[in-house]
């Protein structure tokens, strides 16, 4: 299923190595404050608003199967 989510992104370099649905932007502002505290280097972090293909896990939490960025 697709829905509207807010989306903390990892990178590490140029690539997104990993990203994590989040409950508002609110939140996601404050995790991306907290993990660039605690990382360093070459890894940053962004939260966004996109589309994305979600799929339901069988404890009932969501997972992104793929970002739909326009």
């Amino acid at each position: 299923m697709i829905e509207h989510i807010v989306d903390l992104l990892m990178f590490i370099g140029p690539d997104i190595k990993e990203h994590r649905i989040q409950e508002s932007m609110s939140v996601c502002l404050k995790h991306k404050r907290e993990a660039s505290r605690q990382i360093s280097n070459n890894v940053s972090f962004k939260c966004i608003k996109s589309k994305a293909e979600i799929e339901l896990n069988i404890d009932g939490s969501k997972s992104i199967r793929a970002l739909i960025l326009e």
